[in-house]
């Protein structure tokens, strides 16, 4: 999979912009403040729904104007796409594809990318929320179909925790637990299949991960990827730390550990009016020799390991996805690495059909990646 071109209209500095991109590397060059990560923001966005640097969508749309429009030319197994999201201030986003309106959450079925940046140190140093988005995210590109499951549970999980809050309002009424015991069994039916599905993921990424890391960092450090699941006692809230569990010899379906522990719980949750365990609420640890690489991990360690699990990423859609290679992003990754990360990097990326680099500096790019440059200057495309 390829992006042919790329159209913006009022997306952060860019009043409008036509960018066009070539097979192979493509590296997008100016100076900090510019606009370069504004483009592969709006690529990832089309990608995953989200941004890598802010939470809200709003932060995306230019500075006194209601929307801005994504438009993307894709090209994968000789077929030509054209995509594009329109970002709201008020009411809801819209979407296309081929000019035919799709719901917002189908867009990631047409477009596969996997983009890494500086903001990624956070998966190994930040809080939970940030690893469960990362695997849930890379869930829906290999499989597209989870976004509706995603969709459900979340649905599910508020309307439970409304039904507990209520109930401990009214000091639980028979009624209420009654209810309660219907959301039960839906929580644990859909959030069930959201572990499992994720417990897979994780045991895919295994190798690719390990082979990124050596490519990357020059070293074997054991990098390996661990679940941590509340159903079986893991507590985020336990001084911000999670505790390495996995479900075990397979002996008990998920499901059963699932309703046992909801069960277990349903004293503290009427105590809390809110719910305790399931996959709102999961972790996975990143251990490196051994040792969780949160706080142990050097900065250098930590930022190789991001950046070997958005590779082992890409190779993993690489093989399973039936779009073919995803475009792979690397925002201002270069400045960071000494020439010989430089090159082993470059190496470790060659294969792929398309990759889009940013850089403050050409010079921090090793020249088999700069054959194709995009000069970005405030928000304007003015060299090619």
């Amino acid at each position: 999979m390829r992006v042919s071109h790329l159209s913006l209209a009022d997306f952060r500095n860019y009043t409008d912009a036509e960018v066009p991109f070539l097979e192979g590397p493509n590296l997008i060059v100016g100076p900090n403040g510019q606009g370069k990560t504004n483009l592969v923001e709006a690529l990832g966005y089309l990608s995953t729904l989200g941004s890598h640097r802010v939470s809200s969508d709003k932060a995306m749309i230019r500075a006194g104007r209601d929307a801005a429009i994504i438009r993307a030319r894709l090209e994968f197994n000789g077929r030509e796409i054209l995509t594009e999201v329109q970002i709201n201030r008020t009411g809801l986003n819209r979407a296309q594809v081929n000019r035919s309106v799709i719901k917002t959450r189908e867009l990631p079925r047409y477009f596969s990318s996997v983009l890494f940046a500086p903001e990624d140190l956070s998966l190994v140093r930040g809080d939970p929320s940030g690893r469960r988005r990362f695997l849930d995210q890379l869930l829906v590109l290999r499989s597209p179909r989870i976004s509706g499951v995603l969709a459900d549970y979340d649905r599910v999980l508020k309307q439970r925790n409304t039904l507990l809050k209520s109930a401990r309002a009214s000091r639980v009424q028979a009624s209420a637990l009654g209810t309660l015991d219907i959301w039960d069994e839906r929580l644990v039916g859909i959030g069930s299949q959201i572990i499992d599905e994720r417990a897979e993921l994780v045991r895919s990424l295994g190798d690719p991960l390990r082979e990124a890391y050596q490519a990357v960092a020059g070293d074997d450090h054991g990098p390996r990827l661990v679940s941590s699941l509340s159903i079986l006692g893991a507590d985020e809230d336990a001084d911000g730390e999670s505790v390495a569990l996995e479900v075990g010899d397979g002996s008990r379906a998920t499901a059963d550990v699932f309703a046992a522990t909801l069960a277990a719980l349903r004293p503290k949750e009427l105590e809390r009016g809110m719910t305790l365990a399931g996959p709102h609420r999961d972790d996975l640890v990143f251990m490196l020799n051994s040792l969780p690489a949160k706080g142990y991990a050097s900065h250098g360690e930590s930022w190789s390991f991001a950046l070997a699990l958005k590779l082992a990423s890409a190779q993993l859609l690489r093989r399973d996805s039936s779009s073919g290679d995803p475009v792979l992003i690397l925002d201002d990754v270069f400045a960071e690495l000494d020439q010989s990360r430089r090159a082993r990097l470059a190496t470790a990326i060659a294969g792929f059909e398309q990759v889009l680099i940013t850089a403050a500096v050409l010079e921090d790019v090793p020249e088999a990646l700069a054959a194709h440059v995009i000069t970005i200057r405030a928000g304007r495309v003015v060299d090619e």
